[in-house]
């Protein structure tokens, strides 16, 4: 395969901060995992709040 001087340049300088983009990208994919587990830590917590007080409120005569 053949490229011409140009394109040569311009895939030396995309190859060359490569590493740098993968890691940017791995970053933001690690802090988004983390965002959604905490959001699913406290929406489980949540779920776990809202039986206690429906059971709280069938015994106080509820429905």
């Amino acid at each position: 395969m053949n490229l011409d001087p140009m394109n040569m340049e311009l895939y030396r300088l995309v190859l060359h901060d490569a590493p740098y983009v993968i890691g940017a990208y791995a970053i933001l994919w690690l802090a988004l995992m983390a965002y959604v587990g905490l959001v699913f830590r406290r929406l489980m917590r949540l779920e776990k709040e809202v039986s206690v007080l429906e059971e709280s409120f069938e015994r106080r005569g509820g429905r």
